[in-house]
């Protein structure tokens, strides 16, 4: 489990005594953006030393090869998952998603080979994350969650309460095998 990481911002939403909102990162994001420069590291050099040992390497070659490690790069970097009271905020290297969390229209488990959270807002913004993101970040969990009940209180979450029970769920599980593993009790 992830060390809290918040950082006081002014702006809109519930304030603090201080007139600032807490802001919760991914505690994950760090060590995932450093696997993937290191596996593009080793890529590339796996690949230079191949074609420098075969007698292949020149510049061309080695452009390609380059190019290629970036690509990797590109495609592992990570999305950097960050919340606030009302808001949750999804940056990648190019676009950054936002979602307004209490106003919550929909929460769904989007189909494909990467399990992937959708939810969308009554701007119609929409926002999609990896699951594990919340369940590695229970604070992060915790001010998503607030904010999901808030829009189901008022009405405004049409669809999404199972998707959040199991996720919650999920939360639940890993913090308490956390707890379990770190008091000696697995």
């Amino acid at each position: 489990m992830g060390q809290q990481i918040t950082r006081s911002v002014a702006g809109p939403g519930t304030a603090s005594p201080g007139g600032a909102e807490a802001v919760v990162y991914d505690t994950t994001w760090a060590g995932e953006a450093r696997s993937a420069a290191g596996c593009s590291a080793v890529l590339l050099c796996l690949l230079l030393a191949v074609d420098a040992m075969a007698g292949n390497l020149d510049l061309a070659r080695g452009g390609l090869w380059c190019l290629l490690a970036a690509l990797l790069f590109v495609v592992l970097w990570p999305t950097r998952v960050s919340a606030g009271p009302g808001r949750l905020v999804a940056r990648g290297l190019l676009r950054r998603t936002e979602v307004r969390t209490d106003r919550l229209v929909s929460v769904r488990w989007s189909d494909g080979v990467a399990q992937r959270l959708v939810l969308r807002d009554t701007e119609g913004n929409r926002v999609e994350i990896d699951p594990r993101v919340l369940v590695a970040n229970p604070p992060l969990w915790h001010l998503v969650g607030r904010d999901a009940r808030t829009s189901r209180d008022r009405n405004v979450l049409r669809c999404g309460e199972t998707a959040l029970r199991q996720l919650a769920a999920r939360v639940d599980g890993e913090t308490a095998r956390t707890v379990c593993k770190v008091s000696g009790l697995h």
